[in-house]
């Protein structure tokens, strides 16, 4: 189920964080972080998906159309591979996006040891996005790259 974030959802998306920290960077520790999170959910551009009372996915959305951000998403490890991300971005390109204009995401660079591992690049090259100019680093200092899609 996807549902806007509330407030005591907030250690549920942590939690998530804490999984790909990894690969991110720290953010579970990190303030502006918290306050991002904190403003996406009250701003109800924050979605999570639950499986019973467990957070297993989250989403935080941003506008300025016609472009569109992908601010955040993760999925939990035991959930990856079942369509959780998949109906993440389809309920916020529902509920947030309106034509025509374009979607970004930052996502891995090529070169990233996240980029395979993650599955975060084929991901969104399978929901049509494509990749486009580099991004700045992550706070790990690992690459990125902007995917975009078009919206009609």
């Amino acid at each position: 189920m996807i549902r806007c974030a509330r407030e005591q959802d907030f250690p549920g998306l942590l939690g998530l964080a804490a999984e790909v920290e990894h690969w991110f960077g720290p953010m579970v520790g990190v303030p502006a972080f918290h306050e991002a999170v904190e403003e996406h959910i009250r701003r109800s551009t924050a979605l999570i998906a639950v499986s019973g009372p467990d957070v297993v996915g989250g989403l935080l959305f941003g506008s300025e159309p016609p472009v569109h951000h992908v601010d955040w998403l993760v999925v939990s490890q035991r959930a990856r591979g079942t369509g959780v991300g998949r109906a993440l971005l389809a309920d916020a390109v529902d509920r947030f996006v309106r034509g025509p204009g374009t979607i970004e995401v930052v996502t891995f660079g090529a070169d990233h040891p996240g980029a395979v591992t993650s599955g975060a690049r084929v991901f969104y090259e399978r929901l049509g996005f494509t990749p486009a100019e580099a991004a700045a680093p992550g706070p790990e200092g690992g690459s990125r790259q902007v995917y975009r899609r078009a919206v009609a």
